[in-house]
């Protein structure tokens, strides 16, 4: 049986699943399209929202980051894993408590106003979209590997499986569909990387692994340190050591954790589960349940690092192995031969540059386009040229996108055809569950506190259901075509943007208005205002309109933005609250009621 056959067979079997739990759970009212009923157990909840959480910029993206950067990557596992505790300490009980559905819900009520929910949703908006665009990458990535094809078209695939088993089953159906994705997702990446590990470091255990030795070879030196020789070997920095500067690596790490306590669509899922005792003990649960991936990003993340340079470094091309070409052939990996000799060199900017010759990766003259796609163009050595992705400055000779590491590790270590198949479909699976639960969040946004709350208010259920189900289409149709023009073609970066403008809108405003009596709707609406302009134009300044890296604004790049946006937004919003009346005393009142601790009467169980 080959490969391919074993990949349709595990995708199939899972997209059966989905689909089948996505109809037996159709939303048949407004409540079970937006909270699932309100009756979903804590262990079923904390499953769903690790799933929801745990997207392609985690899955396929994060271990990538850790294999290219080294230490640089942490900033992703510590942001998102500390941010997620702020979400469960400060935000969701209190938030459970309102009993409201969606976040511009709380915000609209919370702060009396009409604007404030409105701004709400604009914010919900573009945190929303530039996440699933992120998402939507993902999924093109791996279709584009899976069915040999270009991403734009794996791009279209996905989003019409989004789209059929998001809008029909709404919350209902994504929580329990969510559920399957999670075991999907927790075999599939921890699987390929016992498998990995027993062959790197003879530990059964990838943590241990990491942090042990380095056996393969009959050698026995610690991983780290091999992996440490092996990057300066070759010209790279140390792989235990940090590139970014002190200050840009905390307002990365600052903006992803204060980011995720903001997302709208993680939120929402605690609204799901029956009372405030039953989101504490979802949180747990779903603390859990991610630390069975977070804790195992790194040691893949090491392992793809080892496996690269081993197998492909030092060889030559004619003798490269099969899955080289089908990378090449997807425009996932490149190789040109810059000095001739036929074999591949993977080296780093520190290496002195080698003579290089004619032959590279651009539109040069003897190579003319011939209307085919770039990637196709044949070089002297009869490697793929894809355009852009070579300087002839750099000696090194292999170019790969971050995303596509842990797709090619189990390629890279020679794993069982079944396990790669296994993992195409947990690649898939995180790309789709992220995705339907942003979805749903865009739609419910527009739906219930644009359509419901401000502009129609006679709405019966199965027209806001209706709008929902619209309005979904249309943020798919927007999102694919981000998706296939994405701010950036690593995943991880764009779904960085997401965060920081979380950060810079919604964070602030909920973190006061769950603990301030005193903050009121003109300090809310100008300080979400501020904020998420200034993250938004620096974002857009610096990754659409040419803007230098020399001009960030003290070293911070766009990622790491949304912290200072954050910082704005928290002024913005008092000095703003200070000079203008306070809150009604009834409003007033509901913010010290939300405060009552779990069991002091009626209040726990809203």
């Amino acid at each position: 049986m080959s490969q391919d056959t074993l990949n349709f067979i595990f995708i199939g079997l899972s997209f059966v699943l989905y689909i089948t739990i996505a109809i037996r759970s159709r939303a048949g009212s407004t409540k079970e399209y937006y909270t699932a009923g309100g009756g979903v157990s804590a262990f079923a909840n904390g499953m769903a929202t690790a799933a929801d959480w745990m997207s392609a910029a985690t899955f396929i993206s994060m271990a990538g980051t850790v294999a290219i950067s080294g230490y640089d990557g942490a900033r992703f596992l510590m942001g998102w894993t500390g941010g997620f505790v702020l979400l469960t300490v400060l935000m969701v009980p209190y938030l459970r408590k309102f009993g409201k559905a969606t976040v511009p819900d709380f915000i609209g009520d919370r702060y009396y106003s009409k604007w404030a929910r409105g701004v709400a949703v604009i914010c919900a908006i573009f945190i929303c979209m530039t996440y699933i665009m992120g998402q939507m990458r993902g999924v093109g990535v791996v279709f584009s590997q899976l069915f040999g094809i270009s991403i734009p078209a794996g791009v279209l695939i996905g989003a019409a499986i989004v789209f059929f088993y998001a809008g029909l089953g709404g919350m209902k159906g994504i929580t329990y569909t969510q559920v399957a994705q999670y075991c999907v997702m927790a075999f599939s990446y921890t699987i390929p990387a016992i498998f990995i590990a027993m062959a790197l470091t003879g530990n059964v255990i990838p943590q241990l692994g990491l942090i042990g030795n380095y056996t393969a070879g009959g050698e026995a030196v610690p991983l780290l340190e091999k992996l440490n020789q092996i990057n300066t070997e070759l010209g790279f920095s140390e792989f235990t050591s940090g590139k970014l500067s002190k200050i840009n690596m905390f307002c990365i790490t600052a903006a992803l954790m204060c980011g995720t306590a903001g997302l709208p669509h993680v939120i929402v899922r605690f609204f799901t589960v029956k009372n405030v005792s039953a989101v504490r003990k979802s949180a747990a649960w779903t603390l859990a349940f991610i630390a069975v991936i977070y804790l195992t990003a790194p040691a893949i993340g090491a392992f793809s690092r080892i496996n690269l340079t081993q197998t492909l470094h030092g060889t030559a091309y004619a003798e490269a192995p099969d899955w080289l070409k089908e990378f090449e052939a997807t425009g996932q990996m490149a190789w040109v031969d810059k000095n001739g000799d036929g074999n591949i060199q993977y080296f780093g900017p520190d290496r002195s540059p080698v003579k290089t010759s004619s032959v590279f990766l651009g539109k040069a003259p003897e190579y003319p386009d011939y209307d085919t796609p770039e990637r196709q163009r044949i070089g002297a050595s009869g490697e793929r040229l894809l355009a852009n992705k070579a300087d002839d400055s750099n000696p090194n000779e292999l170019w790969f996108g971050n995303d596509i590491m842990v797709m090619a590790n189990p390629h890279m270590a020679g794993l069982p055809m079944w396990v790669i198949a296994l993992l195409m479909a947990g690649c898939i699976a995180a790309a789709l569950s992220t995705a339907a639960g942003l979805l749903l969040v865009l739609s419910t946004s527009i739906s219930h506190d644009l359509m419901k709350k401000i502009v129609k208010p006679d709405l019966t259920d199965k027209e806001e259901v209706g709008y929902a189900r619209f309005t979904s289409f249309a943020a798919l149709v927007v999102a694919a075509y981000f998706g296939i023009n994405p701010p950036s073609a690593f995943i991880a970066k764009t779904v960085a943007f997401a965060f920081g403008l979380a950060a810079s809108s919604f964070f602030p405003t909920l973190l006061i208005g769950i603990f301030s009596k005193r903050m009121n709707k003109e300090g809310a609406i100008a300080g979400m205002l501020c904020g998420i302009t200034f993250t938004i134009g620096y974002i857009v300044y610096f990754q659409f309109l040419g803007g230098k890296k020399e001009n960030y604004l003290f070293g911070i790049t766009p990622e790491g933005i949304g912290f200072v946006g954050m910082l704005i937004n928290f002024a913005v919003a008092f000095a703003v609250s200070k000079f203008t009346p306070a809150p009604p005393q009834e409003v007033q009142e509901m913010v010290a009621t939300i405060h009552i601790p779990s069991g002091a009467g009626e209040a726990s169980n809203h």
